[in-house]
């Protein structure tokens, strides 16, 4: 494993044990280098996945950026950072279990909103405001009326 601090190519690992919600291991590790200590994080990845935009791009699929979007609808929320992470695990199981290479970004989308409707209400309705894309009060209006109406049911 590379050195964050001095891109040295060879650490050892000092400890090593599960995260919370077990989907990964956590490794405390130290630059045979520098002498300079790092976290890194150890998850199974079923297989690769491509995800393809909108516009006909291609990417590789990332937890990271899936994380990003997530914790971005959720802050200042009052939602338990292990419910987040099993989220999005959830979500990352469902993508590399569908048996495709490749995903629509849209239906990424749907499994998020999907996950942050049961969530937190707020937080969905942050999320669909960009994934969506809002562009006057009165979307959100009749977004939020839906909600309400889910929220009832």
């Amino acid at each position: 494993m590379r050195c964050p601090f001095c891109a040295h190519d060879d650490s050892q690992v000092k400890d090593s044990r599960p995260t919370e919600d077990n989907c990964a291991i956590r490794r405390r590790r130290q630059c045979s280098g520098c002498g300079a200590r790092f976290t890194t994080f150890e998850r199974v990845q079923l297989r690769e996945v491509v995800v393809v935009k909108n516009d006909g791009r291609r990417e590789s699929f990332l937890r990271a950026k899936l994380e990003q979007s997530v914790s971005l609808a959720c802050r200042k929320r009052d939602v338990p950072q292990e419910q987040l992470d099993q989220l999005i695990s959830g979500i990352q199981r469902q993508i590399e279990t569908l048996g495709d290479s490749e995903i629509p970004s849209g239906k990424i989308g749907e499994m998020v909103m999907e996950g942050l409707r049961l969530l937190d209400s707020v937080a969905y309705i942050r999320f669909a405001s960009v994934y969506r894309d809002f562009s006057e009060a009165r979307d959100f209006e009749e977004f939020a009326s839906t909600v309400r109406d889910v929220a009832h049911d």
